[in-house]
């Protein structure tokens, strides 16, 4: 029997809605280093966990060690390093998950993309706000550390840009809130926007 692509499925991300109890979206969450994305993200998962809520995170250390283990620091790379991401997560939304991407995403174009892939499907920008200084005081991997002593180059927020977005569709200052504060803010959101109830 001939099949022509592309295939037409027999569920439907409304199906998966039914069977999981939620909605599902891809949640950008953009800001420097040390702004607090990761952990951000891994709380709300938690908290979701908790819930019986379907969600999982991306971060760093889950794409950077495998997909996108052959990708560096460079603008040409991190685009490349967003557009995967970005596949990856349409897929993981069509397959009826909640989903926290948790990246630097420093250039307005890849998150411009992102919106744009996601077109179809629930997304959402998330700008953990946060001040260098604040960053660097934390500076969890001592990335600026190494930056500042030219061991790291392409650093983004000391020697590569990060354009700030411009109408986000969350902002969080985690510089002035705490780790239960800012999970509040996403989960209310979440709430909000009829993702889970």
């Amino acid at each position: 029997m001939e099949r022509t692509y592309p295939f037409e499925p027999v569920i439907k991300r409304a199906h998966r809605y039914v069977l999981n109890g939620h909605r599902s979206g891809l949640f950008l969450f953009t800001g420097l280093s040390g702004s607090g994305k990761s952990t951000l993200a891994h709380a709300v998962e938690a908290r979701l966990y908790r819930q019986g809520i379907r969600s999982y995170v991306l971060d760093g250390d889950n794409i950077r060690r495998g997909l996108n283990a052959d990708l560096g620091l460079s603008p040409e790379d991190r685009k490349e390093n967003m557009r995967r991401i970005a596949e990856v997560s349409k897929l993981m939304v069509d397959a009826g998950i909640l989903v926290f991407a948790a990246f630097i995403a420093p250039y307005k174009q890849s998150r411009d993309f992102v919106r744009r892939l996601m077109c179809e499907w629930p997304y959402f920008e998330c700008y953990l706000r946060c001040t260098v200084d604040v960053c660097e005081r934390r500076d969890p991997k001592g990335l600026y550390a190494k930056a500042r002593l030219g061991e790291i180059t392409d650093m983004t927020g000391i020697s590569a840009p990060y354009e700030e977005p411009e109408d986000p569709d969350l902002t969080i200052p985690t510089d002035c809130l705490s780790i239960e504060e800012a999970v509040d803010l996403v989960i209310g959101f979440l709430y909000e926007r009829q993702l889970i109830q």
